[in-house]
């Protein structure tokens, strides 16, 4: 029986459909790495406001605090809490562009995902990798906000976004070796790869949030949050920016309206961080559909014979946890591979 041809199209609709399969799997493994972030910021500005508002009653009462030095260190200790919720958050966040692409092989063969521990464990083990990659994708992001490079920081994406797929899938790449691997797949393949960012990002970017905030207007739910935000926006000097504001006969700031886009936008945020691994399951297909197309070296052929990178790391974790009385079998499921591609 000869194996269906993958197109680009293909590839779109059933990453698709193997997102939207094993959604409920999905919305657990993402909710802490994306309401967190939103509970830990959520958590800074509260405390951040509480003690502002209260910082007279505190200095009258503590004469310690009456120093410019310890009220900046209180203010920091205050939001020590929140940051912490929110970087362990955010952290898991990035780990989950590589944890997803390591259950992608299992989805494929079964369409379910499961031992979300093993995948997500195999990516930390490479924490001072992952990191560079990540310093690499910053400076290129900061670079990409100058306008003047728009243009070539667009062509330069599409020719990395495969990074992470080929940080998960050849562990034995530098960074730097998986910025030219990523260079290398997307060449000669340069429109279908800016077709799948341009669906998948409508798709993920656009449609669903706009779908969400429909559904928050309909239901009223966004006046309802909305409702909940206003309290904290008075206790911002909101007046002070608008009386600012009036001099140069700009807009005011409206309460309510600017309750109902906080509201609007975090909003948008979360529906976009749910869905990274809708995105994550469409590059990885395209990374192996790439990486199956490039011809064999005589360099690839002789580290075919010796264990993969892959292998050694399931080794190694097994080793690690074989006394916290881990299933033996998890990383073993975690990293099985297709016999044939």
């Amino acid at each position: 029986m000869t194996k269906k041809k993958e197109t680009a199209f293909s590839i779109f609709t059933e990453s698709i459909g193997l997102y939207f399969s094993n959604f409920s799997q999905f919305l657990k493994y993402m909710t802490f790495p994306v309401l967190g972030q939103l509970f830990g910021l959520g958590l800074v500005l509260v405390l951040t406001l509480i003690y502002s508002k209260n910082m007279p009653y505190l200095i009258e009462k503590y004469s310690a605090l009456d120093n410019f030095n310890t009220l900046i260190l209180a203010a920091i200790v205050i939001t020590l809490p929140g940051m912490a919720i929110f970087i362990k958050a955010f952290w898991e966040y990035l780990v989950a562009y590589g944890a997803v692409n390591s259950m992608l092989d299992n989805m494929l063969k079964s369409g379910k995902v499961y031992d979300f521990q093993a995948h997500t464990e195999l990516i930390k083990r490479r924490t001072p990798a992952f990191v560079g990659l990540w310093l690499i994708f910053g400076v290129f992001s900061l670079n990409a906000a100058i306008p003047f490079f728009w243009v070539p920081a667009g062509v330069c994406a599409v020719f990395c976004v495969l990074i992470f797929q080929v940080f998960t899938y050849e562990p034995e790449l530098s960074p730097f070796g998986c910025v030219k691997k990523s260079f290398n797949l997307i060449k000669g393949n340069f429109l279908p790869t800016f077709m799948l960012m341009a669906g998948i990002g409508a798709l993920t970017y656009i449609a669903i949030p706009q779908l969400g905030s429909m559904l928050f207007e309909k239901t009223k739910l966004l006046e309802i949050l909305s409702g909940c935000v206003t309290p904290l926006l008075e206790e911002l000097p909101i007046k002070n920016m608008n009386e600012f504001l009036s001099v140069y006969g700009l807009p005011l700031i409206n309460i309510n309206e600017a309750a109902k886009f906080a509201v609007t936008v975090t909003l948008t945020q979360i529906l976009v961080q749910y869905t990274l691994p809708m995105r994550s399951i469409l590059w990885g297909m395209w990374y192996r559909k790439l990486n199956s197309e490039l011809p064999e070296s005589g360099e690839t052929k002789r580290k075919s014979k010796s264990k993969r990178p892959s292998e050694r790391l399931m080794e190694a974790s097994k080793k690690k946890y074989s006394t916290k009385r881990l299933d033996k079998n998890i990383l073993k499921r975690a990293m099985e591979k297709d016999d044939e591609e």
